[in-house]
This record gives C-alpha cells, structure tokens and sequence, in this order.
C-alpha cells in the first residue's frame, strides 16, 4: 500500500507539474546533438538509443550525436569542460544531466547524524555550479538547450547491501532546482528521476530484488538505458508515429491506406496476393547482449516495464478478406517470413518484431555499425576522463608529452580508473590520433545514413493447401 501510495504521489507530480514545462522539440537535419553528463552518459548506450531510433526512423534527417559524459562529473566538472569538450564540438542542441555525484555518496555514512546538513550544502553546490553553467551556455543563443533529469539512485532495492539512505532525497532536491531553473529559463525539460523511479517501485512489489538501474544502484544496464531513450523520445512527442500502418483489401486488391509507406502493383496470385513494398523508415533492432560494464541487464528486458513496440516499433501491416481459418505463408523477397492465420492479417501483424525481414536485417546491420562507432567514441571520452581527472590538477591539461604518458602508466599501477582507461589514452593521446578516429567515426556516420535508405520489398500472401 505504502508503495502505491508513492507511485500515485509521483504521478500526480508529474502531471501537475507538466504544463509548465516545455518538451524538447524533435531534431532537425543537420543537428549536433551533445549530451553532457556523468559516468551514465559516458557509458554511451541512451544517446545511442535516442540516435539509432532517428537513424532507422528518419533516414532522410541526418543529425549527429555526441557523447559528452566523463565518470564522476558533477555541475562543476561539466561547468570546467564547457569551453574545451562540450562546446567545441559545436553542438546546435546541448542536453545537460547531473545530480547522480552532485548529491554525495560514503557522507551519508560517515555524517549519519547529520544528514540534513550534508543535503544542503549538495544541493547548495550544485546550484552555485549550475548557475554559473548556466551563464555560460546562455551567452550561446544559437544552441539549443536541455535540462534532463537525472535517472535516480535506487535506494528501496532489496541487493543484500545497504544504500546510502538519504540520497535519493538530495537528489529530488537537485531536481527541484533543474525543474525550476528549466522553467525559469525556457529550457525544456526530461525528466527520467520521477518515472525510472516509479517503474522501480512498481516492481518491487512484487520482486524487491528489481531494478532497472543496476547491482550498485546507480548505473543503469542496457535496459535501463533503453527506458531512459524512451522517456527523452517520448517528451520529444514521437510516439505513435509508426514505421509503416499499410491496409489492404485482398477481395479487390485496393490499398485502404499506407501510411509512412508506398504500395503499388497489388496482384492477384492463384492462392492470394502480392505488392511492391517500401516502408519510409526501418524497425529498431532490440540488442540481447548485456553491454554496461558490472551490469547483467540486457535491453530486451526493458520491453517488460514500457511500451517501447507499441509506441515506437510498430510496422503494420493488415490484410483484409482473407478465409479467417485458413493459414498463410508471409513471403518478403521470395523468402517465407512467417505462417500467420486469415484471422491474424485481418487483424493486422506487426512485422517489427520478426527479426528475419530484409528491413529488419537492414536495420540490424545500422545498429552494428554504430556500436563500433561507438567504441571509437568510447576511446575519446577516455582521453578526456584522464584529461580532466587526472591531468587538470596536475597542470598538464590537455598537453602531451613524454612525462606525461610515463606519469599516466606510472599512475595507472596504483590507480584501478586510471588503469582502465590508459590504454584508450595511449591511442588517443595524440591530436593526429583523434583525429583520424574522428576522420572514421565521420565515415561510419556517413555509411549508418546510407544502409538506412528505404528499399523496396515484393511481399506475398499465400494460402496453404
């Protein structure tokens, strides 16, 4: 009951403060998007979401995304690298996230018995920063700004080990502030706090081992990831807007509607019908591998807790006045997708979901392209971690130097952070380096755009005997 009860308060929350808020505006051809933030945007895989999602679905609306996360970060940090990291990849949309390292750790257990104090003076800091991040980017006019909320702490998860009770208390304070300061300065505003926390309420009433962020309560895996990119998708205002919606009446061969899509030379075949097919946009390929390090989730596991097919993977295709009691083969290319009954196309099938279609394929082929992509990316964010962690209170920020690599190696025996993103600063460490990376994460940009061009497809119906 006391669950529920907090569910509904958070909802009611969100509803009551909604109308004052103002949702980030779908991107357009030709935008830099940058995404700034902590170690749960460094791991990459919500902006690559968000980007593989435009990829397969607007393959005409070319933008680029950039991760802009370095491990640790809070306001300050973000607020340091502006000028150097964030800006220089001359974003036209820069959404900002924090509040995750801002709201503190090991003080809740070594003040227990000032909890309130070590709140304050958290979310006092972070909005000392904050403003002054805030000056910075709106002396910017040309860039687009967005306020996201962070993804909570999960402190009511059942794990065998105790949290940093009062955290996620500091937290809804820090967002309180991003959602007034959003407001105040005509920001849009995500939030992912108030519903990844009621998705983990939810599902601790009845497993209070679940999670959708992680063991550590912190970091998100695949599929909490995959709720962050449906959540910043969905205040983006693209649900509902299908891959394809295609009607078609086999009694008289006449197309009832298409929508996202072209059918033509609709024929009649001696067990049914067959049709040139071009959808404008492609399925979204669910990933099964669990690819957050320390974190066993898989994306496919978010399906359970969000409506992600219905909202934003649904490829339609209905065909009416078909024998209800007879079965078909689906054929794509010659190929036979799947036997479906009359009654199931005169219903409609959602040919997203059925991972052997050509377009399914095509799309798939996208998705494995930009995870090497990304690893590219993954190599510069290092190079900048060890920049700003490392290198910046050293008075080497941003040089390069024999010292400076044998300092890196040296630091690196002792130091488990340093130590896991050395090798990554060997390859990068070097301006012709980052750039030939940049120069091959450009080419894998240009080839996504590519393999996501529509092609035409023959389907068939087919009785079987």
């Amino acid at each position: 009951m006391k669950l529920r009860l907090v569910i509904s308060c958070f909802s009611l929350m969100i509803c009551l403060l909604s109308p004052a808020q103002k949702t980030p505006a779908p991107f357009v051809n030709g935008d830099r998007v940058v995404f700034a933030g902590n170690s749960i945007t460094e791991a990459g895989f919500y902006e690559t979401y968000i980007w593989l999602y435009y990829i397969t679905h607007f393959p005409e609306r070319k933008i680029t995304v950039f991760n802009g996360g370095t491990g640790g970060d809070v306001v300050r940090q973000i607020y340091l690298r502006m000028d150097s990291d964030l800006l220089a990849k001359k974003p036209t949309v820069l959404s900002v996230s924090f509040g995750m390292n801002d709201s503190r750790y090991f003080e809740y257990w070594m003040h227990k018995d000032k909890t309130d104090s070590v709140r304050k003076d958290a979310i006092d800091t972070s909005y000392k920063w904050f403003e002054k991040m805030r000056d910075k980017v709106n002396a910017y006019p040309g860039i687009k700004k967005i306020m996201m909320a962070s993804s909570p702490y999960d402190e009511t998860v059942k794990n065998g080990k105790d949290p940093f009770w009062g955290k996620f208390k500091t937290m809804e304070g820090i967002v309180a502030f991003q959602k007034e300061a959003a407001i105040k300065n005509n920001w849009p505003y995500v939030d992912l706090f108030y519903p990844m926390t009621g998705i983990n309420l939810k599902g601790q009433q009845t497993d209070t081992a679940f999670t959708i962020t992680g063991p550590d309560r912190i970091h998100p895996g695949n599929a909490g990831h995959l709720v962050m990119a449906y959540l910043f998708l969905k205040a983006q205002g693209l649900a509902s807007k299908p891959i394809a919606d295609v009607l078609i009446d086999a009694g008289n061969r006449k197309v009832v509607h298409a929508d996202n899509a072209t059918i033509s030379v609709v024929n009649k075949i001696t067990k049914g019908i067959s049709f040139k097919y071009l959808a404008k946009s492609l399925p979204f390929p669910i990933d099964s591998m669990a690819r957050v390090f320390l974190n066993p989730q898989k994306q496919y596991e978010a399906l359970n807790v969000i409506p992600f097919i219905k909202e934003f993977d649904e490829e339609l295709l209905t065909v009416k006045s078909l024998d209800a009691n007879k079965n078909y083969n689906l054929k794509m290319d010659g190929a036979v997708i799947k036997t479906f009954t009359g009654a199931e196309l005169n219903n409609g099938v959602n040919l997203a979901v059925l991972s052997n279609t050509p377009q399914y394929r095509q799309a798939k082929q996208i998705m494995e392209l930009q995870l090497k992509r990304k690893d590219l990316e993954d190599k510069i964010r290092a190079y900048y971690w060890i920049n700003y962690d490392y290198l910046y209170n050293k008075g080497w920020f941003l040089q390069d130097s024999q010292a400076i690599t044998d300092s890196i190696m040296a630091e690196a025996k002792k130091n488990p952070f340093i130590n896991g993103k050395k090798d990554a600063y060997m390859e990068t460490h070097e301006k012709s380096q980052r750039a030939a990376i940049q120069e091959q994460m450009d080419d894998m940009t240009d080839e996504m755009y590519r393999l996501a061009k529509p092609v035409v497809h023959i389907i068939t119906i087919e009785k079987i005997d």
